[in-house]
């Protein structure tokens, strides 16, 4: 943001009038909430307070009921000159009976906690009923990390100013930002800068299609029968022409166009028509399931790797192969077991996913409430999906579905991408309450969400 706004004002745009966009901008939002209702605006002392005098007096030329509360004169040569457009009602600290509530104490860039008179504000607003908007970032977040520095208020909207910032799609602060909206303010973000996810688009098979120019997904399974099984019931709905299930033992449940090879794993994993391996889901963690992992990674086939695969994937596994053909799927523990085992010290999911990318080479989606993919082709966060996903299983649908995607087209990002929205599109169609096989059952019909 720092960077795009320096090149706007290098450009012959003065931050004023760049707050002016802001300003003017979010007051649109806020007026229509308001609907005629009494606004209090809270104003720090830097840009971001700036801002909210901007707000006030567009809110005030529009006719409605305002109220500007500012703990401290502003402190920045741009917010001193949105103070002085102001010219209605301030009050110093007491938060006035209002309906809605727009918060500018403070923007991007937060580096320490909030305290003080600025602590005790957001306490009140905290507890004091009404709509809240929060203007770019909630004012007890930093912005980069989406770390808590401060009292921590539920908003019913928070307005993103110039473009997205990293707390917006990172938990904790995602949970309490409500509706999240992009102000568009005319800036060019860098190119290398982290992106919301698009909603993508999935292609039909070609006219002359078969099952293999689809697409031939292999399945390594281990111990544990289900977890491989509900992977493969989300892998034969996400596009593969044609899935195979690798087991040493008997499943007696798997549907009847599952096709099941028990032979010797090494003999699947010669088969030249493969196109993309799944390995990880029900693996186990012992000496053969390693030796099955290493059989697995050993065909140069790209690969989903997930699962108790995660806690046996090392160093000097990945040294005998290319890394760059592997995407791993962790969710917050297995993430963690990650950078233990390469070494990797960082404290953000975003640092540590960066981190392992780097130092590896691999695809890294962390998983979660705030997923997140970083790859060759850069970071993306992704709209928050539905919170019935936290359920057992769910993770074996999601690497199904990324193996089933990657079989169709090779691209290990783009499959990622694409499985973190099928797999939400999928729990949106369920609603409330589902299990995993429910969910695998769903994925052709969140297909056509993206044909």
């Amino acid at each position: 943001m720092r960077a795009a706004e320096q090149a706007a004002m290098d450009g012959g745009v003065s931050e004023w009038e760049l707050m002016q966009r802001a300003g003017e901008g979010a007051a649109q939002w806020v007026a229509r909430i308001a609907a005629g209702r009494a606004v209090t605006v809270l104003c720090g002392p830097g840009n971001n307070g700036g801002d909210g005098y901007v707000i006030a007096e567009s809110l005030k030329r529009r006719g409605v009921e305002v109220v500007v509360v500012a703990p401290r004169e502003p402190g920045t040569d741009t917010a001193k000159t949105a103070r002085s457009h102001f010219q209605g009602e301030i009050a110093d600290s007491e938060l006035p009976s209002s309906q809605v509530y727009v918060d500018c104490l403070f923007g991007y860039g937060l580096s320490r906690r909030v305290e003080g008179v600025f602590a005790e504000l957001l306490e009140r607003l905290a507890a004091v009923p009404g709509f809240k908007i929060a203007i770019d970032v909630p004012s007890s977040v930093a912005s980069d990390s989406g770390e808590l520095l401060g009292p921590e208020v539920s908003y019913d909207l928070t307005l993103a100013l110039g473009g997205w910032k990293l707390a917006h799609f990172t938990m904790p602060a995602m949970a309490m930002m409500g509706v999240k909206r992009l102000v568009d303010i005319g800036l060019a973000l860098p190119g290398d800068a982290p992106r919301l996810s698009v909603t993508p688009s999935i292609s039909a098979p070609a006219t002359d299609a078969h099952k293999y120019k689809r697409g031939l997904l292999a399945i390594v399974a281990g111990e544990m029968p289900g977890a491989p099984i509900l992977a493969a019931e989300a892998a034969m709905r996400a596009g593969a022409g044609y899935v195979k299930l690798a087991s040493e033992h008997s499943h007696p449940d798997a549907p009847a166009d599952l096709v099941i090879v028990d032979g010797p794993l090494s003999e699947t994993m010669a088969d030249d028509r493969l196109s993309a391996i799944l390995v990880g889901p029900g693996l186990g963690r012992g000496d053969d399931a390693r030796k099955r992992l290493q059989i697995a990674l050993a065909t140069s086939r790209p690969a989903i790797v997930d699962a108790d695969a995660l806690h046996l994937l090392d160093p000097e596994m990945l040294g005998q192969i290319d890394a760059s053909n592997i995407a791993v799927t962790p969710h917050e523990g297995e993430l963690t077991a990650l950078c233990r085992t390469f070494g990797i010290d960082a404290a953000s999911k975003l640092e540590r996913a960066r981190a392992l990318h780097e130092k590896t080479g691999m695809t890294v989606l962390a998983k979660g409430p705030d997923n997140l993919l970083v790859g060759a082709s850069g970071v993306r966060f992704f709209p928050t999906g539905s919170s019935w996903l936290s359920t057992a299983g769910t993770g074996d649908v999601l690497a199904g579905i990324a193996a089933s995607r990657l079989a169709v087209h090779g691209d290990l990002f783009k499959a990622c991408g694409e499985a973190v929205w099928l797999h939400q599109e999928a729990a949106h169609l369920l609603g409330p309450a589902f299990t995993a096989s429910e969910l695998a059952a769903v994925v052709s019909e969140a297909m056509e969400r993206f044909l």
